[in-house]
């Protein structure tokens, strides 16, 4: 069954074919390693994280790159302002290096509570310097560059394709909207490939180089990283859309004006995630979430989060509310509640994976990874009429995506006793219809760590 994903350079939902055979290179853009990621940021690894499940569910060998930028960043997106880093290592009395170990810990740490699979390789930006002063010299010599008092800069007017991802208008940007103009750049979308050290300071983070002491740019970092570690299986290269005017669109004019080839047939681009009054969540907000003060701390399963995320397409803005999070809450014990449900009715064995069900899922997760339609196919087989074991053996194929831990819910058998003294004690007040003493217990259940559901067949509590 064919995979088509939208591809926001033909603003079309294209047929994926892999450059070579059955290799997928899959590039993603990772963090700027100077703070905590938020949730907004945690929202698009979901979906790269989903992206890379379709793929393998469908056969392919995915060969999956993510970077850590831990240096040239600057606070403007267009290469203006102060290092993150070096602000981030000023903000906590700590180096430059220690800062981006730190962060770079913390946002696996999150990943691994997402479920989020670790990609093939992780690659830091400043480990890759030569490559990328070699792809700068390499610019250079061809004439796209030109230098300033403060760096090397890409001409963009020499790249007649600049805007073909961004289709944006030129003449309508304003530089100066975030930070101060530079008055020696030609032209406002012009970006630096590498940047001087200023006189008489001496940065925590800098290399020689034939321009003279510096450090890289951040957007030539990915294009070095990229064709280092994919060479040129460059199939499809993902992030969040705001990388889509600035970051991308200067990736490819920098790649293709250095090789003379396409660089990646496939860019990908998760939506914002929005709050309260429609504001995207972002660090320069002030109104950023993190993974473990919205939910690890108050209680609440990360995995959540997850599957939150797959009730809104990823193209489109997902609402972060409480209300929204509750939701999301029910509906993963739900999910769970039904798999230890036919876990029990099927004593644990797993029968076929139903081939209609299976080609029902396939169908949603390969037209641009439709999760919510996903949800509803996993749904419907759940609810039919499907042996148990069969159901259990196609649920436990479906988590291959998931990737919600449905292959870990069991019985009540690991329960405490105390726990399940309370549960019958919960099943009898309810079959005396005393709803008083009901909600007391399941007050005292929750109050105890553990999510409450009535079914059919009583009272089911496992760990929130």
């Amino acid at each position: 069954m064919k995979i088509n994903l939208y591809n926001t350079l033909t603003r079309q939902k294209e047929a994926f074919k892999p450059i070579r055979g059955n290799q997928v290179g899959l590039y993603t853009c990772g963090p700027t390693v100077y703070n905590y990621a938020h949730i907004g940021n945690l929202r698009t690894y979901i979906f790269e994280d989903i992206l890379k499940r379709v793929l393998v569910y469908n056969g392919y060998d995915v060969k999956h790159i993510m970077n850590i930028t831990d240096v040239g960043h600057l606070t403007g997106d267009r290469d203006m302002g102060e290092d993150k880093l070096e602000a981030g290592a000023r903000r906590e009395g700590k180096t430059a290096w220690e800062i981006a170990e730190f962060y770079t810990k913390a946002f696996q740490s999150d990943l691994e509570k997402l479920n989020i699979l670790d990609p093939t390789t992780w690659c830091k930006a400043t480990d890759t310097i030569p490559e990328q002063i070699a792809l700068i010299q390499e610019l250079e010599e061809k004439g796209f560059t030109y230098r300033t008092s403060d760096g090397i800069y890409f001409d963009t007017s020499k790249f007649p394709g600049y805007t073909k991802l961004s289709h944006q208008d030129l003449d309508a940007l304003q530089e100066g909207a975030r930070v101060e103009r530079n008055p020696e750049k030609r032209n406002s979308t012009d970006f630096a490939l590498w940047k001087f050290s200023p006189e008489d300071v001496r940065r925590q983070m800098e290399w020689e180089s034939p321009w003279g002491i510096g450090f890289p740019g951040w957007h030539i970092e990915c294009s070095a990283m990229s064709m280092t570690y994919l060479g040129d299986q460059l199939d499809i290269h993902a992030g969040g859309t705001d990388h889509i005017d600035v970051h991308h669109t200067n990736e490819i004019a920098q790649s293709e004006a250095a090789t003379g080839k396409r660089f990646f047939n496939f860019w990908m681009h998760g939506a914002f995630l929005i709050i309260a009054g429609g504001k995207k969540m972002a660090k320069s907000e002030g109104n950023f979430l993190t993974l473990d003060g919205s939910f690890t701390e108050r209680g609440i399963d990360p995995l959540v989060y997850r599957f939150a995320a797959f009730l809104t397409h990823y193209r489109k803005p997902m609402e972060y509310s409480e209300e929204a999070v509750a939701a999301a809450r029910n509906g993963l014990a739900h999910l769970r509640n039904q798999v230890r449900a036919i876990r029990e009715k099927s004593g644990g064995r797993t029968g076929t994976v139903d081939t209609g069900s299976k080609d029902r899922f396939l169908s949603e997760i390969n037209d641009d990874l439709n999760m919510p339609r996903a949800m509803a196919a996993v749904q419907e087989m759940l609810k039919s009429n499907l042996p148990p074991a069969d159901k259990l053996a196609t649920i436990l194929d479906f988590e291959k995506v998931l990737g919600l831990e449905l292959d870990r819910v069991d019985d009540t058998e690991g329960l405490p006793p105390e726990v399940l003294e309370k549960v019958d004690a919960r099943n009898k007040a309810r079959a005396d219809k005393n709803w008083a003493l009901s909600d007391q217990i399941r007050d005292e259940l929750q109050a105890m760590g553990f999510v409450v559901q009535d079914t059919k067949d009583g009272t089911t509590v496992f760990p929130s």
